[in-house]
């Protein structure tokens, strides 16, 4: 197997597509806007890759947080709110904004699951700085960490309610980036002691099978690589002292963030640590030569895909129009619109 998720290039798969993804074998796959039109198109679509590798426990995955990150959209689909919406709520009434969040990761997972998705890349776990870029903003659970931690906890066991793992990103944390890493590359120059804050969200959701690296240097840590390209970081903070386990993806490689091609991008953050190299734009050339760059997948990364996927594909239970209402009633108290 290929430690690569790869993207597609639209509604459908192309013949070029199917053959190459069955050869390769990639970890598995992340769907876009251009990959959605209604749920039976996307429902087709994700049966037809499980039928390519005859698994029916196959990591399909979105970025749907809610507000602007959000891939699946009306009419077809539910709009939810960003993050911020439960941090409002949190401030006047704690116990309320987390039974809110775990409503709204609920009924978001049982849409996603309709649509044979396995995989949500949501919660960020990163807080959130004043003077940051806002390519994190309203995309936060809050800047306090044990605020964002027990958010987050709450979504991820909404989400695993209908049977959809979570992925905690961006370790060791984005909320401090001056600048959007689509188009170049953060350099946080705080100290340790001040990144004890960053990384504390990701440390008390230590034991999430999912996370992901983000395209940032940290000069208290590896002032020459950012995050997803560093063994020190990828070793010492997350695998270390973050102490997190699982499933660990790189953000987007075709970031601007990064530099050289991006199979060279996916081959040094596999060497350095990362567990599968994310592929998100279905450029056959780039996923060809990723294939071709990145060793087999080891034996140590295939057991913690196997336990990320271990609670995807059951039959979910639950109202979403029910949890939709209770979330509503909830985001009232703080005069705090879905």
């Amino acid at each position: 197997m290929t430690p690569a998720i790869f993207g597609l290039s639209g509604l459908t798969l192309t013949a070029d597509e199917r053959a190459f993804f069955r050869e390769s074998d990639p970890a598995g796959y992340i769907l876009f806007g251009r990959n959605i039109d209604t749920m039976a198109q996307v429902r087709a679509l994700t049966d037809e890759l499980r039928s390519i590798h005859g698994r029916d426990r196959l990591l399909v995955s979105i970025d749907q947080e809610g507000g602007r990150v959000a891939r699946m959209r009306p009419p077809n689909f539910t709009a939810f709110p960003p993050s911020s919406a439960f941090d409002t709520l949190y401030e006047i009434a704690p116990s309320s904004a987390i039974a809110a969040a775990r409503a709204n990761a609920h009924a978001m997972g049982l849409e996603l699951a309709e649509a044979g998705i396995t995989v949500d890349y949501h919660p960020p776990l990163d807080v959130r700085q004043d003077g940051a870029h806002d390519v994190i903003g309203d995309r936060a659970f809050g800047s306090e960490p044990l605020r964002v931690a027990a958010l987050g906890r709450a979504t991820l066991e909404g989400l695993a309610l209908a049977g959809v793992a979570g992925c905690i990103k961006h370790m060791p944390g984005h909320g401090r980036s001056l600048c959007d890493t689509h188009k170049e590359l953060p350099t946080v120059t705080a100290s340790e002691a001040e990144l004890e804050t960053d990384i504390a969200p990701f440390r008390a959701l230590k034991d999430t099978p999912i996370g992901m690296t983000g395209h940032l240097v940290f000069t208290a840590w590896d002032p020459d690589r950012p995050a997803t390209q560093s063994p020190t970081v990828i070793r010492d903070i997350i695998r270390s002292r973050i102490g997190f386990g699982g499933l660990l993806l790189t953000d987007d490689l075709d970031m601007e963030a990064l530099s050289g091609t991006v199979p060279e991008r996916a081959e040094i953050a596999v060497k350095a640590g990362c567990d599968i190299a994310l592929n998100c734009w279905a450029k056959m050339d780039d996923m060809t030569s990723i294939a071709e760059r990145l060793p087999s997948m080891s034996a140590e990364t295939a057991a913690r895909l196997d336990r990320a996927l271990e609670g995807t594909g059951i039959v979910p239970d639950g109202d979403k129009a029910d949890l939709l209402a209770t979330r509503d009633t909830l985001l009232a108290i703080a005069g705090t619109a879905a």
